[in-house]
């Protein structure tokens, strides 16, 4: 029998009775990290990597029965033995390396593949299976060097400042916001948060993050002249609203990978889009897979067909898709409060 087969409740490890970031609520499951489509609440018992503690229990509650592992650290439960492994994706993230009978299987979660300073690298991990995600899984997808996204952000937000208005930046308030925080010139003016944003920040500064000084934007008022200059990050979720009001005269846009696709930016409605992700684009999943050494993968979310039809005809790998229910991105936007 595999070692991880697919079930209603998600991804199972039969040998271990235990899942892999499920959809559904089980006894034991073990989470790569805590963005909604792979943690949620409801679970009995929570096996994590030791630096997404304090992201998980802001996310799914403080009373979670939450149970820890550092990178590298070992565990054995029921006779397999799992380790988790940087997956380079968001603070705590973590590939699963499971071990049985002298069988390794690696599910990797989300990960990718350039450094950014916000969480531990992505880190290779031998194995026979990989478990790979497919977000980014085209052709189409190659990313530029993230630092020429930040002088970007950086020229657009400084040309904004020069002309009086404020720079609404909206990207996922978990991971996305922060890399962005850390990449940014901080010099240019004064950056402010949504309220689904600055908890996060906290989290990530106590896990030794550097993440420059921001300010709570619903502290602001629209007759406020530090917003003329002022940097403000806000999920998606606020674009349109009421919310938006007090910013007056502004220039807005969104950072995401989806934004390499013209029509995408064309539907947020925004006046820029900036090209950053913190998922592999397509040399950097084919990179991942190869670094590996898996004769077998097993594809998730995303273009899982043409992924898999590539590793089949191009590189000769047993290569196949698991379903699941990861991927949908707006499941990491907070409802918005009235007073954010």
């Amino acid at each position: 029998m595999d070692l991880v087969i697919a079930r209603p409740e998600g991804l199972y490890c039969p040998a271990g009775d235990f899942y892999i970031d499920p959809w559904r609520p089980v006894p034991r499951s073990i989470i790569t990290h805590g963005h909604g489509d792979h943690a949620r609440t409801g679970n009995q018992h929570y096996l994590a990597a030791a630096p997404g503690a304090g992201i998980l229990r802001a996310r799914l509650g403080q009373d979670i029965n939450l149970q820890t592992l550092d990178y590298g650290e070992r565990l054995v439960h029921h006779g397999v033995t799992l380790s988790f492994h940087p997956a380079g994706h968001v603070l705590g993230s973590a590939q699963v390396r499971l071990e049985h009978r002298g069988e390794v299987w690696v599910a990797s979660g989300d990960y990718k593949v350039e450094a950014d300073g916000t969480c531990a690298p992505f880190e290779p991990v031998r194995c026979h299976t990989f478990i790979t995600e497919s977000t980014f899984g085209l052709p189409i997808y190659r990313w530029q060097p993230q630092a020429e996204i930040f002088a970007e952000v950086n020229q657009w937000w400084r040309a904004n400042a020069a002309a009086g208005k404020a720079s609404v930046l909206f990207c996922y308030a978990f991971g996305k916001a922060q890399r962005l925080l850390h990449g940014i010139d901080r010099s240019i003016g004064a950056i402010l948060c949504h309220g689904a944003v600055e908890p996060l920040n906290r989290v990530y500064r106590e896990g030794g993050i550097d993440i420059p000084p921001t300010l709570y934007a619903g502290d602001f008022k629209k007759t406020d002249p530090a917003l003329r200059s002022a940097l403000i990050i806000a999920p998606p979720s606020a674009g349109g609203s009421t919310w938006m009001r007090r910013f007056g005269d502004y220039s807005d846009a969104f950072a995401s990978g989806w934004m390499r696709l013209r029509g995408s930016r064309r539907r947020r409605g925004v006046d820029r889009g900036f090209i950053l992700s913190d998922h592999a684009d397509w040399p950097g999943l084919l990179w991942a897979i190869e670094q590996t050494g898996a004769e077998r993968v097993m594809v998730t979310h995303g273009s899982v067909n043409v992924l898999v039809r590539y590793l089949r005809e191009q590189r000769g790998l047993d290569a196949q898709g698991f379903t699941t229910e990861y991927g949908d991105e707006n499941m990491d936007e907070e409802p918005l409060p009235a007073d954010s």
